[in-house]
């Protein structure tokens, strides 16, 4: 039996608040574009694609400011393409530049505390691995998750981004567990299944906005309720 859950952050425990439709729509209502919800979210499984490759390359943490601007000219690019809008790097800019200025908080999904309270009373060990620029232990104090959560591993700790294997490998030997001890719960392909894979970590994958339907290399999750209903049986 497995002893201990790796969970991603971004996307598996949290998300946007607004969400992330509501933000891009309200910033392309400025330039008479209209989206749809369905085409943001497909958009977005590409362009978050693109940063876990952008990851495990130049992380955006080692980026300077111009560099940073001209990533997300692109990733925008590719949220917008999932509603069919295809507009060049320039324009592409100027939608980010108001994106990005649309007040936003990223906040736990509601699902989650209830089902880890529940995944701790059958045993598990919890721990978050993340790739954001901040420490494990800011990540428990901003996202109130201390009381759930036994470690948080960041890229801003272990100085390497998943997929590199030694942020899980890292992950591991803090909790004192084996890989063969392990899942790892997340939603990015490249990121989180191939990452987990590459360390010998048994992954699943958490495909909340469904963009993954035939997706069978691993289990396919679509929410916290149906994970723990899984481990438990």
């Amino acid at each position: 039996m497995k002893k201990i859950l790796f969970f991603d952050l971004y996307g598996t425990l949290a998300g946007f608040n607004p969400t992330r439709f509501e933000i891009q729509s309200k910033a392309c209502n400025q330039f008479g574009l209209s989206v749809s919800e369905a085409g943001i979210l497909k958009g977005y499984k590409f362009a978050d694609d693109l940063m876990s490759h952008q990851n495990s390359t130049q992380p955006l943490r080692l980026m300077n400011e111009s560099e940073k601007f001209n990533f997300f000219c692109e990733y925008e690019k590719l949220v917008l393409s999932g509603c069919d809008i295809h507009i060049d790097q320039n324009f592409a800019g100027e939608i980010w530049k108001v994106v990005r200025e649309i007040p936003y908080e990223m906040k736990i999904f509601d699902d989650v505390l209830s089902n880890l309270q529940k995944l701790i009373n059958l045993g598990y060990k919890i721990l978050v691995i993340s790739n954001m620029n901040i420490s494990g232990s800011q990540l428990l104090q901003q996202f109130n998750l201390e009381k759930f959560v036994d470690f948080a591993v960041t890229s801003k700790d272990v100085g390497v981004e998943k997929p590199d294997s030694k942020i899980f490998e890292y992950a591991l030997n803090i909790s004192n567990f084996s890989k063969n001890d392990a899942f790892h719960i997340g939603d990015q392909i490249f990121s989180d299944i191939s990452g987990a894979e590459n360390a010998g970590i048994t992954p699943v994958l958490m495909d909340r906005d469904r963009n993954y339907p035939e997706f069978d290399r691993c289990l396919r999750v679509m929410n916290m309720d149906e994970l723990y209903s899984r481990l438990l049986n």
